[in-house]
């Protein structure tokens, strides 16, 4: 199994160091020569069981079966629930699809904690160090955090944007206590510090000199270890029902590994809605064909703050017929002008991609948190509620089932949910404690130069 990238001026490589890379050296991203063909999962089957045979597939013979076995049962022995994704029954034919029952509450610690267990293996089979960055707009920074807390070959450093994440998100990332989490604070939005962490993988000397990953949805093994809750719905719902999933996005790595699981075999035909907030360039790019770089707004819902979503570059180059060329121009013209009307070989295919996307506004938002919990007793977070708000305004036929995918637990959002339903949400039991803990960031300007001399001056030789 050979991965390239969606520019075209990139050596093909494997899947570990497809992984390891995570942004391709020209820019782009690292997808499969080849979709591999995924037996589908049957609903006896374990989720360690499914993640297995799907990284596997992707693996190829890189890695044996029984190191595969070993980094997805190390990864998922620490979730509160043996299904790591269930999925509970909101109304006939809608279902919720739990994915916070991972060590911080998101969905992110799903492919996070897959990600850590598999750079441990590997650099350690190597004898390698790595330093490994992401960009968060609240969730991945703290899932990353937990995963590689006290790794021996990572040292990662976490760019947020300051004041702009939920309290109990920054608390995730920043109170590990561990020597080789590192965090900076951005003082702008996430788009500019997932700018930050585009140029610094551009500087190819310092990507050498620091032996530099990221662990964003740019990497591929965050889209392949998320492709495992779509194929365990699949199987939980009917191995040949038809199934419609609301996915609430920002850089559409979420929505794009359903698009993956479905292009594998893994489900019964695909449709998937992007639910967006107020930041709703993915309504844009489905609906009118253009991508438009806007400042991010901040809303209730903060991990979907963003402009830019990365991953639609894979979507552009599998609906292009895998132009590279076409895509390389696309973003070359959207890197110098902001705004470029998408080619007719992208927009007119797009509409048969199975995606689509709708955008829900702050004030629906809060309405429709409340709107659950007066129905169901349910708290769920804003995130969610931009999903379920996007299912119950777009119904489906009876013959379809929703499943909306809930990205984290309410109680990351406070002050959200508060306002909205009027009570309070505390921690989990299993994270109680979060709030005591001793906080460690460091603020920096929005200017790359000086993550740069923060990375060299931290990372551990």
């Amino acid at each position: 199994m050979k991965f390239t990238s969606t520019r075209g001026q990139a050596e093909p490589v494997g899947f570990v160091d497809a992984c390891l890379s995570g942004l391709a050296p020209d820019g782009g991203l690292y997808v499969p020569e080849s979709w591999p063909s995924i037996e589908r999962a049957s609903a006896d089957e374990s989720y360690v069981s499914v993640a297995c045979r799907v990284i596997a597939a992707f693996a190829g013979d890189e890695l044996s079966r029984k190191t595969i076995e070993g980094i997805c049962e190390r990864a998922y022995s620490g979730f509160s629930h043996k299904s790591v994704a269930p999925l509970v029954q909101w109304g006939a034919n809608r279902f919720v699809m739990e994915l916070h029952h991972g060590p911080t509450l998101a969905f992110k610690d799903v492919a996070m904690q897959l990600i850590a267990q598999l750079f441990d293996e590997v650099l350690s089979a190597r004898s390698q160090r790595m330093s490994v960055t992401c960009a968060t707009s609240g969730d991945t920074g703290g899932a990353a955090a937990a995963a590689f807390a006290g790794a021996s070959q990572v040292d990662l450093f976490i760019l947020h944007p300051y004041e702009r994440v939920s309290p109990v998100q920054r608390l995730f990332m920043t109170t590990t206590g561990a020597d080789n989490v590192h965090n900076i604070a951005i003082d702008d939005d996430f788009d500019v510090c997932q700018a930050i962490v585009k140029s610094l993988f551009a500087d190819r000397d310092f990507v050498n000199e620091t032996y530099l990953s990221g662990v964003n949805s740019i990497n591929w093994a965050r889209i392949a270890a998320q492709a495992v809750y779509y194929a365990t719905t699949q199987a939980a719902l009917g191995t040949d029902r038809s199934l419609r999933f609301i996915v609430p996005s920002g850089n559409m790595g979420d929505a794009l590994a359903g698009y993956v699981a479905a292009r594998c075999g893994l489900l019964a035909g695909f449709q998937a809605v992007c639910a967006v907030n107020e930041n709703d360039t993915l309504r844009v790019l489905f609906e009118e064909g253009r991508m438009v770089r806007r400042p991010a707004l901040a809303t209730p819902s903060p991990a979907m703050d963003i402009s830019v979503p990365s991953n639609f570059e894979r979507l552009a180059y599998e609906v292009s017929g895998r132009d590279p060329e076409l895509v390389r121009g696309l973003y070359e013209s959207f890197a110098q002008s902001g705004s470029v009307d998408l080619p007719n070989r992208i927009s007119g295919p797009l509409g048969c991609s199975g995606l689509s996307a709708a955008a829900v506004s702050d004030s629906e938002t809060l309405k429709e948190m409340n709107r659950v919990h007066d129905e169901t007793g349910w708290l769920i977070c804003p995130h969610t509620a931009v999903g379920t708000s996007v299912a119950r305004r777009e119904p489906v036929g009876a013959d379809i089932a929703d499943v909306v995918l809930a990205t984290a637990h309410p109680a990351k959002f406070p002050e959200t949910v508060k306002d909205a339903v009027g009570r309070s949400c505390p921690l989990p039991e299993r994270v109680a404690g979060l709030a005591d803990r001793v906080e460690q960031f460091e603020r920096l300007p929005s200017e790359a130069s000086d993550v740069r001399k923060y990375i060299l001056e931290n990372r551990r030789n």
